[in-house]
C-alpha cells in the first residue's frame, strides 16, 4: 500500500499523521509512506527525524489585515499556492498512492485538491471539535472524514462518509517506560519534574509569563522543569530570563529548549504538565496518563481548545486557567500547589487515563484500507 500524509504548519496536524504512518508501519513493514508539507514549516523538522520521505511546497498563510502590507503578503501567498497545486499534481503523477490522508492546516491543501482532480481516494482527519478550513471545505470531496469529537460532525454538512475515531497518539508516547532521564538531565536535582509547552511554533505571550515561572523556578528550586519555547521564541528567550537575574547554566533545575523532540520519555517521566489545549497534545497526555495545567490559546477557530480542556477540567484530570488571567506567579503557584498533593495529581493522572482512545490509530488503518481498496 502507497499512502501519503499531508498536512502541516504546526506540530498538532504533523504529530496525528506520524502516528497513523507509525502504526501502519507496524501492521505493514512493506507499506511505502510518504509525506508532503509546506517549506520551513516544523514537518520539515518532524517527519525527517522519523525517517520518512517528504516532498515540500512553497506555501505562506494568508493576512487578515488589509493593509498595504497584507495585501502584499496576499499577492504572494496566492502565487506560492498556485506552484504549490503544479507542484502537487508531479507528486501524485509521480508516486501514485493508493490514498491521500489530510490532517489539516494549509499544507494540506495542494495534495488533497490535487488527489481529488485525479480521483485518487482520498481522506481528511480533523482531531480538534472544530475542523479547520481545509477540513470543511475539503470533507465534501474526500471519500471519508476521520474525527476525534463526535460534536465535529455537524460542521461537516455534506461530506461523504464521517467516522468517529478518537485522536491517534504516537506508538512511543503509548510505549515509553522510565529509564531515568530526569536523573540523567538534573544530576543532583531533588523534587518533582514539570514539562511545559506551547507548540511548535510557540505562544509568544505565553513565553514572556514563562520567562517569570522559570525565573522563580531557578530561585526557589521546588522542582525540575523542561520547557519547550518554539523556534521563534528561544532567540529571545535566554537572553531575556538572564536579564531576569537567572543564569541557565548555573540553573540545574532548568532545561529550556526549542522543541522538546524526546516527548516521549519526557512525558513518560513527568509528574505535571503544563501546555496549550490542542486536541493532539491533550490525546497524548491523556495516553500517558499525566494530570496538566491547561491555558487555552483563545487565538484558534470557535474557542474550540477552550472547549478541549473543560472536557479534560470536568473529569478532574486537569486544572484550566484562561490566558487573560494567567501570569507567571500564577502558573508557578499552581504548579507548587498541585505538587505538594500528590494523592491529587495521581489521581488527575488516573482520570486522564481513563479518557485515553489508544486504539484511535488501529480504527483509522482499517478504514483507510477499505477507502483505498486494498
Amino acid at each position: 500500500m502507497k499512502i501519503l500524509f499531508t498536512g502541516g504548519g504546526t506540530a498538532g496536524h504533523v504529530n496525528p499523521a506520524l502516528a497513523v504512518a507509525g502504526y501502519i508501519r507496524q501492521q505493514d513493514p512493506s507499506a511505502d509512506i510518504r509525506f508532503a508539507g509546506a517549506q520551513g514549516a516544523i514537518e520539515e523538522r518532524l517527519v525527517k527525524r522519523a525517517g520518512y520521505p517528504l516532498y515540500t511546497f512553497p506555501l505562506a498563510g494568508l493576512s487578515r489585515k488589509l493593509s498595504p502590507k497584507g495585501l502584499k503578503q496576499n499577492v504572494e501567498a496566492l502565487k506560492k499556492a498556485a506552484k504549490a497545486s503544479r507542484r502537487a499534481e508531479e507528486i501524485l503523477k509521480e508516486f501514485a498512492p493508493d490514498l491521500v490522508l489530510g490532517t489539516g492546516g494549509y499544507a494540506s491543501y495542494p495534495a488533497v485538491r490535487a488527489a481529488v482532480r485525479r480521483k485518487v481516494p482520498c481522506a481528511m482527519l480533523e482531531v480538534n471539535a472544530t475542523p479547520g478550513m481545509v477540513v470543511k471545505r475539503m470533507s465534501r470531496k474526500a471519500d471519508c472524514v476521520f474525527i476525534s469529537f463526535p460534536e465535529t460532525e455537524p460542521y461537516l454538512k455534506g461530506a461523504k462518509k464521517v467516522v468517529l475515531t478518537g485522536s491517534p497518539v504516537r506508538q512511543e508516547i503509548l510505549a515509553a517506560r522510565p529509564n531515568g532521564l530526569k536523573e540523567r538531565l538534573f544530576p543532583g536535582e531533588k523534587g518533582p519534574l514539570v514539562v511545559s509547552f506551547w507548540g511548535s511554533v510557540g505562544a509568544y505571550y505565553m513565553n514572556q509569563k514563562m520567562s517569570r515561572c522559570i525565573q522563580l523556578c531557578a530561585q526557589e528550586k521546588k522542582f525540575c522543569l523542561i520547557h519547550g519555547a518554539g523556534r521563534n521564541n528561544y532567540q529571545w528567550m535566554p537572553e531575556t530570563i538572564e536579564k531576569m537575574g537567572v543564569r541557565l547554566d548555573e540553573a540545574k533545575n532548568i532545561d529550556l529548549r526549542e522543541y522538546i523532540f524526546d516527548m516521549d520519555q519526557v512525558l513518560c517521566e513527568a509528574d505535571l504538565v503544563i501546555c496549550r489545549a490542542g486536541a493532539s497534545t491533550l490525546a497524548e497526555i491523556c495516553a500517558a496518563g499525566k494530570p496538566s495545567i491547561i491555558v487555552p490559546s483563545p487565538y484558534v477557530a470557535d474557542n474550540h481548545q477552550e472547549k478541549n480542556a473543560r472536557v479534560l477540567e470536568k473529569r478532574g484530570a486537569a486544572v484550566v486557567l484562561l490566558e487573560q488571567e494567567t501570569t507567571g506567579d500564577k502558573l508557578y503557584e499552581t504548579a507548587c500547589q498541585l505538587l505538594s498533593q500528590p494523592d491529587k495529581l495521581a489521581e488527575m493522572g488516573r482520570r486522564a487515563k481513563e479518557m485515553a482512545k489508544t486504539d484511535a490509530a488501529d480504527r483509522i488503518y482499517q478504514q483507510i484500507r477499505a477507502v483505498a481498496g486494498v
